[in-house]
């Protein structure tokens, strides 16, 4: 029986592949027999392309909450929202892990699945934010790939085969990072194989490590220093090593070995990890292809630009975004922009995620003093004397009241083009106005930005998420017309994980320098001497939005305590003496200020989250191990 290829309309197309597109233009078939394939390098390329668009754990995590695939049109997961597998919609996909970290809330009331994980852990049972059925799915594809350049005559038949190789380590490094060792299926299994070879028993956690590290080794050998785009490179490989080999150290050092073997590793195997990762990162920072971006004087403009500007000095890999989509209800490639924007936008809404003010608060201020916020509760305060001599980062990372944002409906406080995120107004009399219509001597008790919020009684922590948001993209049309690409690997990354991985091998003066390098570029002193809590510090505020923030706390062991802390918000209540002069007259261009209120539990009333220990592995699942018994289930979720 014939393989047929499915070639689906491609959710995500990398510029590198745009010369493939007529070809389907000029065959109306989408399906396509192997001798067509793989006997045609503008198929194969195609072909290939799609294989990249159904790894979207490049950009850290599924598409979607679910990810079980069960062989419907173009692998819809109905459990996933209506989010198709093998498109980069980011908002159903990567944000997650904010929600799951103690990085944000989600604003706009509970998503289900993710509020019952935050309250309660995850549970034996539990599906979203998995990568294991379309990961094995994805993974098959790969090997059938792998397979077919070994037979192909193709002169750059190993290059395609090294980007096949790298797709497939990252899959299984989504997936040991879930759930500890997990079955390595490196050959195309036939249906009609025998059930020793279609049932697999899970590998260990160290073997899936060191798989992926020989994986990320053997693409490099033969992946091109340069590469288009959205394509992994030889450095992308090796920037893959890097961070893999930094997990599987940490846990080394900070997990324990569970189940015989099958989960953790030996104690002493953590220097041998970290300094895998140091040579990794040496290869790619001796190659001298990347530096730091660092273009802009104004500093808060030079960190935006790293996510903005296209294939600046600092890009590994990128996840290439072209235009909008049909897919993902119509929300585009890339939805941040429209979803994450301050108002308006097109559903009058943004601010889909808000971070918290104890995370806001980790932002130093530029001469290292920490970044606690101390007010008094009985005075006004400018924004600039409450945020003004902060790290650049905060600016970069978080907008919040008074932020510039163009095309904003703005109002009294700040004129057009900021942000207003007041909710309430501080009468002479001591009492607050805060109704959605009330105001006071012509002045709105709420700003334009919480209206939508107040209208729905909603818990706003008094931020929005500013890192990746285009000041230019069409937020207003429905079809979100953002090209802004998402940093895979960036040159940030690869010195924080050095430093790190040096820093526990003893080598302060690396990690010292590497840090350092960071803070210089950012704008904020530099630090004299270094401590495992300081590194960390700074792993969590330059790579913070990223999506690395949950991983970390876990490899750290840390989540235990750092999750399981309820978390606050920040209203701002307008002084209206601020703007009024002593007629009671709006002086225009006055510089507002706000008393502040700390809002306890903004998760919900009384709601604390917890991270189980059981949580550093999630389960395998009931349903798997009854299809294939030779599956062993993580400790903590037995029936």
């Amino acid at each position: 029986m014939k393989t047929k290829i499915h070639l689906a309309l491609l959710a995500f197309t990398m510029a590198s592949f745009a010369s493939c597109t007529d070809v389907l233009d000029q065959i109306p078939s989408d399906r396509y027999t192997d001798a067509v394939v793989w006997n045609d390098e503008t198929l194969i390329l195609q072909h290939l392309a799609q294989l990249y668009a159904y790894t979207p754990v490049m950009v850290q995590d599924c598409p979607a909450s679910a990810s079980t695939w069960n062989g419907a049109t173009l692998n819809r997961d109905d459990n996933s929202w209506g989010v198709w597998m093998g498109q980069s919609e980011q908002i159903e996909g990567s944000t997650r892990s904010l929600e799951m970290a103690d990085e944000c809330k989600y604003n706009f009331g509970a998503q289900t699945d993710f509020n019952q994980l935050k309250r309660y852990g995850y549970q034996v049972n539990d599906t979203y934010f998995q990568w294991w059925g379309n990961a094995y799915y994805q993974i098959r594809n790969l090997n059938n790939f792998m397979d077919q350049m070994d037979k192909s005559t193709l002169q750059n038949k190993e290059e395609l085969k090294g980007e096949a190789r790298f797709l497939r380590a990252f899959c299984y490094f989504a997936m040991v990072k879930r759930y500890g060792g997990v079955p390595l299926v490196t050959a195309v299994q036939a249906i009609d194989a025998d059930s020793t070879v279609l049932y697999l028993a899970r590998s260990s956690e160290k073997q899936c490590y060191d798989f992926i590290i020989d994986e990320c080794e053997q693409a490099a050998r033969v992946l091109p220093a340069r590469q288009e785009t959205g394509r992994a490179s030889k450095w992308a490989a090796y920037a893959l090593e890097s961070r893999a080999s930094l997990f599987a150290g940490s846990i080394a050092q900070w997990g324990q070995q569970q189940l015989d073997g099958l989960l953790g590793f030996a104690p002493a195997d953590a220097n041998k990890y970290y300094r895998i990762c140091v040579d990794a990162c040496n290869k790619i920072m001796e190659s001298g292809n990347f530096s730091l971006y660092n273009q802009d004087a104004d500093k808060v403009t030079n960190y935006r630009n790293i996510f903005l500007k296209k294939d600046n000095s600092e890009s590994i890999m990128a996840w290439r975004h072209t235009g909008p989509s049909w897919m993902a209800g119509g929300t585009g490639l890339w939805s941040w922009d429209m979803c994450e924007c301050p108002r308006p936008n097109v559903w009058g809404v943004g601010n889909y995620h808000c971070p918290y003010l104890d995370f806001v608060e980790l932002f130093e201020c530029v001469d290292g003093t920490p970044g606690k916020l101390e007010f008094d509760p009985n005075k006004s305060y400018t924004m600039a004397e409450l945020f003004g001599n902060r790290d650049p980062r905060l600016a970069a990372n978080v907008w919040t009241n008074g932020t510039p944002w163009p095309n904003g409906v703005g109002g009294v406080c700040f004129g057009q083009d900021h942000v207003d995120m007041h909710r309430g107004i501080m009468k002479p009399n001591g009492v607050v106005e805060s109704s959605r219509f009330g105001s006071y001597k012509g002045i709105g008790a709420i700003g334009d930005q919480l209206a939508r919020v107040v209208e729905y009684s909603l818990l706003n922590t008094g931020f929005g998420v500013r890192k990746y948001l285009d000041d230019d993209a069409d937020v207003q049309s429905w079809f979100c017309t953002s090209t802004t690409d998402y940093q895979i690997f960036r040159y940030a990354e690869i010195l924080l994980n050095q430093a790190e991985a040096a820093f526990e091998l003893g080598d302060n003066a690396v990690a010292l320098r590497n840090v350092n390098q960071i803070r210089s570029r950012a704008g904020i002193v530099q630090l004299a001497g270094i401590t495992r809590d300081q590194l960390r510090h700074e792993r969590t505020i330059e790579l913070c939005f990223e999506n690395h923030r949950y991983w970390d706390l876990r490899r750290w062991r840390t989540a235990e305590q750092v999750l399981s802390t309820s978390h606050q918000g920040l209203t701002y209540i307008l002084d209206p003496s601020s703007l009024l002069d002593a007629k009671d007259k709006i002086i225009p261009g006055a510089t507002p200020k706000f008393y502040l209120r700390v809002v306890e539990y903004i998760d919900g009333a009384n709601e604390t989250p917890v991270f189980p220990a059981k949580n550093y592995y999630w389960p395998v699942g009931n349903a798997r191990i009854a299809q294939n018994p030779n599956l062993v289930e993580n400790p903590g979720y037995a029936n």
